[in-house]
C-alpha cells in the first residue's frame, strides 16, 4: 500500500490536491493533501467517498463497444480497438466524401478539467480533420466570463486567501458549500476578526446561517438589486467621485440606469425589501475592505451577464479597489499563461469552419436545420442528455438511426447508450496531467497513481490513434504528453523560474500571484480593458451583443413557479451519478405558501411541467427557497426518474444578454400532485 500525490480535475474552482492510497493498482482512498495553500488537506466528501467506486465499479467502461440494439438501451458487444478504430475512420471518411467535413462535431465538454484530458490531441485532431467547432463556453461561465473581461479586462482579481482581511464579505449566487469548498473556512475565519457576511441567494444555501443579512433575491434580478443598491449608494452620498472620475468609463450611465426604478419599484421587482437594500447600501459604504464573492449561479438567466457587470460596478462607483482584501473574486483564470493555440493548434484547420453554440446542438440534430447537416458525432468529456437544456429534444436528436455517434467516457453515462461506437477512456489516476484551477492562482501536476484500468486510454492517447488512423502524421500527432504540457504553458514565464511546465514536481503547487505578492487591483494590476478603465459602458458588448449600455429585460411566462436547479453535495455536474449511493431522486423544495396554495405536503409525490416536458419528485416544503421559487439540483441521472426526464427537461434552449449563454434559470414551470 502507497500514498501518492495527485490533483483533482473536476469541473470546481478549487482543484484540489489529494494524496491517494493506491493498493494491488487499485485507487483505495482519496484524501485531501496540504500541497495547494488553498485547499489546505480538506477535499468535499462526495470525491473522496465517490472516487474508488468511479475508478473501480461496475459502471466502468473496460473495453471498446459496438451497439447491438436500439439507441439509449444501452446494447454493446466488446470489440477490438483495432475495430472500433477502423469503424470510426470508415464512417467519419464516408460522412466527409458525401457531406464535408463540417457535417463531423466533437461533443465535449469539461468533464476532466486537465489541460491534456480537457482539450489537446483531440482538439489536434478535429481541427486536421476540418470538424464543425463548438461554442462551448455558453453552457456555463462564458456569460460571466464574458462580462468580466468586457468589464475588467483579462486580468486577475482578487484571490481567495485576502478574504481573510475583509471586513464586508458579500456572496453573491455563490453556492460556497457546495461549489467553492475552500472559500466557506476563509470566511469563517474573517468572521472571526469581526467580517461581516451578506448572502445573496434565491436559496438560503448552507453558508446564509452564518450570515448577518440573507437577501433572498428573486432569480434573474440581480441587475435590478444591484441597481437599487448603487442608486442608494447615490442618495446617501457614498460614491467615489475622484475615484469615478479617473478609472470608470460610464458611470454616469450606470447610474442613471440605476435611477430608472424607485426603491419600492426595485424592491417589488427583485423581492427584497426596501429596508434590506437600504441595511446593504449603508454596510457598503461604512466598511472597508469590502469584497463581492460572486459564483455563477446569478448567470444562468437571460439577465445574467448584465447582472454580473451591475454587481461589478458597485465597487466602482464605491471604491472598494486598491487595498488588501476589497473589490471583487475572480480572475484566477486570467492570471495563467497560457499558449492555448500552441496546444490546440486551430492552425492545422485546412480552412475556415462553421461554429456551432453547443446550446443548440440538440435542435440542429433533431430539426436538421443546417445546410451541411451533422451526420457524425463523437461525444466526450460530457453528458449532453443530462446536463443539455430542453433534454427530450437532445434525446431525440440522439435517437437519429442516421447519425453515427462515437462515445468516449470512463463509466457507461446516459448519453454513451446512444453511441454507436464506445471508448473506454482512462480517469485522471490514469494518466499524466497538469490542472489550472479557475477559482484559485496555483498550477499543479499529477502523474499516473494507476496503470490504465482495463483497455482504457488517455485521451490523448486515443486520439493519437485516430489520427494515425486517419493518416494524420505530422509532427504534432506525434507529441508526448510531456511534450503537451510545455506546449499548453509559457514555460519562459518567469514565475515557473527556469522549470518547465511538464517538469513541475507533483506534489507541489506553483502561485502565479507570486511576482506580485498579491492581486490587488489598481493597486499593483489595473484594467485591461480598451480604456484601460473600469467600464461600465462597453462599446465591444455593444457591438457584440448589443449590451453597450446595463439593462434589465423582464421575463414573462404563463408558468407561475421559477425552478432553479443548483449544485448538490452528491455529484459534480453529472459526474458521480452513476454509483449506487445515488440510484435515489432528488428532491423539490417548495415554499411553504406555494405548497399551500396547491394542497401540498412534504413527502407527496408531484409533477413539475411546463411545455418542455415533465418531472417526476418528492416534494419537501421548505422555508430554504422563497416564496415563488422551486430547487432540484442538477446531474442526476435517468435511473432516478420514473419516465427518462430529469429536471434539465425543463430548462429553455434561450439565449442570455451575453455569449449566447444558457439559461437554465429561467425554467418556469407548474406543479401539481399526482395521486
Amino acid at each position: 500500500m502507497t500514498i501518492v500525490p495527485s490533483v483533482c480535475p473536476l469541473d470546481c474552482p478549487d482543484t484540489c490536491s489529494f494524496d491517494v492510497t493506491v493498493e494491488d493498482n487499485k485507487v483505495v482512498k482519496v484524501r485531501g493533501s496540504t500541497a495547494n495553500p488553498i485547499t489546505r488537506g480538506v477535499i468535499c466528501n462526495k470525491v473522496s467517498r465517490s472516487y474508488p467506486e468511479f475508478v473501480h465499479g461496475d459502471g466502468r467502461i473496460l473495453t471498446p463497444l459496438k451497439r447491438v440494439g436500439p439507441r439509449g438501451k444501452g446494447e454493446f458487444v466488446e470489440i477490438t480497438w483495432d475495430e472500433a478504430l477502423d469503424a470510426v475512420r470508415e464512417r467519419f471518411t464516408d460522412i466527409i466524401d458525401e457531406f464535408g467535413s463540417e457535417a463531423i462535431l466533437p461533443l465535449n465538454y469539461a468533464g476532466p478539467h486537465g489541460m491534456l484530458a480537457g482539450g489537446s490531441m483531440d482538439m489536434r485532431f478535429f481541427h486536421r480533420l476540418g470538424a464543425s467547432r463548438l461554442h462551448r463556453s455558453a453552457m456555463c461561465g462564458g456569460i460571466k466570463s464574458t462580462a468580466f473581461k468586457a468589464t475588467l479586462g483579462p486580468v486577475g482579481a482578487m484571490q481567495p486567501e485576502q478574504i481573510v482581511h475583509s471586513k464586508l464579505i458579500i456572496v453573491w449566487g455563490n453556492n460556497v458549500t457546495f461549489s467553492n469548498l475552500h472559500l466557506a473556512p476563509l470566511i469563517k475565519e474573517a468572521k472571526k476578526k469581526g467580517a461581516k457576511l451578506i448572502v445573496v441567494d434565491p436559496k438560503k444555501i448552507k453558508i446564509a446561517d452564518q450570515a448577518d443579512m440573507y437577501l433572498p433575491v428573486k432569480p434573474g434580478t440581480d441587475v435590478v438589486l444591484a441597481f437599487a443598491i448603487a442608486a442608494e449608494l447615490e442618495r446617501i452620498g457614498a460614491l467615489d467621485e475622484a475615484f469615478m472620475a479617473e478609472h470608470v468609463k460610464g458611470a454616469d450611465e450606470y447610474l442613471s440606469a440605476a435611477r430608472e426604478l424607485t426603491i419600492e419599484e426595485a424592491s417589488d421587482i427583485c423581492g427584497i425589501s426596501v429596508q434590506d437594500i437600504q441595511s446593504v447600501a449603508e454596510l457598503y459604504a461604512s466598511t472597508n475592505p469590502a469584497v463581492i464573492a460572486m459564483g455563477n449561479g446569478l448567470e444562468r438567466n437571460q439577465n445574467g451577464g448584465n447582472g454580473v457587470r451591475a454587481i461589478l460596478g458597485l465597487p466602482a462607483i464605491a471604491g472598494k479597489f486598491g487595498v488588501r482584501g476589497g473589490g471583487v473574486i475572480g480572475g484566477a483564470g486570467n492570471l495563467f499563461p497560457k499558449t492555448s493555440e500552441k496546444l490546440t493548434r486551430p492552425d492545422l484547420l485546412p480552412k475556415e469552419t462553421r461554429t456551432l453554440n453547443i446550446l443548440d446542438v440538440g435542435r440542429h440534430l433533431d430539426e436538421d436545420d443546417l445546410d451541411t447537416p451533422l451526420k457524425g458525432v463523437f461525444i466526450y468529456n460530457h453528458n449532453p442528455v443530462i446536463v443539455a437544456p430542453d433534454q427530450n429534444q437532445m434525446k431525440r436528436a440522439l435517437s437519429r438511426e442516421d447519425l453515427f455517434i462515437v462515445g468516449s467516457d470512463v463509466v457507461m453515462t446516459d448519453s454513451m447508450r446512444y453511441a454507436d461506437i464506445v471508448l473506454p477512456a482512462s480517469t485522471h489516476f490514469e494518466h499524466d496531467d497538469i490542472f489550472c484551477a479557475y477559482g484559485q492562482p496555483y498550477v499543479q501536476r499529477a502523474d499516473a497513481v494507476i496503470s490504465p484500468v482495463g483497455q482504457s486510454l488517455p485521451n490523448t492517447e486515443i486520439f493519437r490513434r485516430l489520427a494515425d488512423r486517419f493518416g494524420f502524421n505530422e509532427a504534432p500527432f506525434k507529441a508526448t504528453d510531456e511534450e503537451l504540457m510545455d506546449e499548453a504553458l509559457d514555460g519562459a514565464d518567469p514565475r515557473f523560474e527556469g522549470v518547465r511546465p511538464s517538469q513541475i514536481p507533483v506534489g507541489t503547487a506553483i502561485s502565479m500571484e507570486k511576482e506580485l505578492g498579491e492581486v490587488i487591483l489598481f493597486k499593483n494590476v489595473f484594467p485591461k480593458t480598451p480604456s484601460g478603465k473600469i467600464e461600465l459602458l462597453s462599446d465591444e458588448l455593444g457591438e457584440k451583443f448589443g449590451q453597450r449600455k446595463i439593462s434589465y429585460n423582464p421575463l414573462k411566462s404563463e408558468y407561475p413557479l421559477t425552478l432553479i436547479s443548483p449544485s448538490s453535495n452528491k455529484l459534480i455536474t453529472s459526474t458521480f451519478g452513476g454509483l449506487k449511493q445515488n440510484d435515489a431522486a432528488p428532491t423539490l423544495e417548495m415554499h411553504p405558501l406555494d405548497a399551500k396554495a396547491r394542497e401540498l405536503s412534504s413527502g407527496d409525490k408531484v409533477r413539475v411541467h411546463n411545455e418542455l416536458g415533465e418531472v417526476f419528485l418528492e416534494l419537501e416544503v421548505t422555508e430554504a427557497v422563497r416564496p415563488g421559487v422551486l430547487c432540484s439540483p442538477k446531474g442526476f441521472w435517468f435511473k432516478t426518474t420514473d419516465n427518462d426526464q430529469t429536471v434539465s427537461a425543463l430548462a429553455p434552449t434561450t439565449k442570455a444578454d451575453l455569449c449566447e449563454g444558457a439559461c437554465y434559470n429561467d425554467a418556469r414551470v407548474e406543479v401539481e400532485g399526482v395521486n
